[in-house]
């Protein structure tokens, strides 16, 4: 920090296993990227190479690097594992995490349809040599999980070898743990968060105002994903209460109630 301020919460230290920030990457070129580092890097834990951009990025081998130098998490996204399952090349996929250095891998089924037991599989083939984010939740707008589902899915995940479950939203934030007017679906995510770990669950969570609900439902901790690289630092303000949305989370009962804030 570039300065001191009483009634900060505390962060813990990197490499954490909680107040995880994953970074979206899109498509950034490799100056865009050291730029990132140079500025949020010391904020951020997990990159993803966004669904198949990596397919078609260039330099994608130097990024990688460049990413896992700087103490990053990285993997590519889901729906490229799902592009190699769904033309039964699993065995290709695990060559490319290996060409491409890759310690993480995703496995998700958002987009194909998958036996659970099958995908419980894959995981664990994975995790024997890969840290393993699994996700869950459909892609698809207007599919309904029903709680009990997500959660038996996200805790066999775990038991099958997931280090972390991430629970849907894609980069829209407008499905999966949300309605489609991107406001949080409240019931599933308590249900969720009575069974599962909480640590143990990143939520995407790409827009600002669902960024602050987790936070005041969470704590300054709670991990979330699918965040763009120019909303890494304004995150990480809302973690800390430096924004006006959190202003108020952090601060001692008297100096709210001189405010005028009672929350």
């Amino acid at each position: 920090m570039n300065f001191t301020l009483p009634f900060i919460p505390e962060r813990p230290a990197k490499p954490r296993n909680s107040g995880l920030t994953m970074m979206m990457d899109k498509g950034l070129s490799i100056r865009q990227a050291e730029d990132f580092l140079s500025v949020s890097g010391h904020l951020t834990d997990i990159i993803k190479l966004g669904f198949g951009t990596s397919f078609i990025t260039p330099n994608l081998a130097q990024k990688i690097k460049l990413y896992k130098d700087a103490g990053m998490k990285v993997y590519v996204g889901g729906t490229l594992f799902e592009a190699f399952i769904v033309r039964n090349m699993f065995d290709d996929y695990q060559k490319l995490l290996d060409k491409l250095k890759l310690d993480c891998a995703e496995v998700s089924d958002g987009s194909i349809i998958m036996a659970h037991d099958k995908k419980c599989e894959y995981i664990h083939k994975l995790a024997k040599n890969h840290t393993v984010l699994s996700e869950v939740g459909s892609k698809e707008a207007g599919i309904i999980i029903h709680p009990a589902k997500w959660i038996s899915m996200m805790n066999a995940e775990l038991q099958a070898g997931s280090w972390k479950v991430i629970a849907e939203a894609r980069e829209s934030g407008n499905v999966g743990i949300y309605r489609a007017n991107g406001t949080a679906h409240t019931l599933l995510i308590n249900k969720i968060l009575a069974k599962v770990p909480k640590d143990s669950i990143l939520w995407e969570a790409p827009i600002k105002t669902q960024q602050v609900w987790f936070l005041k439902l969470l704590g300054s901790n709670v991990n979330l994903g699918n965040i763009s690289y120019d909303d890494v630092i304004p995150l990480e303000t809302l973690r800390l209460g430096l924004r006006g949305d959190t202003f108020f989370s952090h601060l001692p009962t008297e100096l709210k109630q001189s405010n005028g804030e009672l929350k």
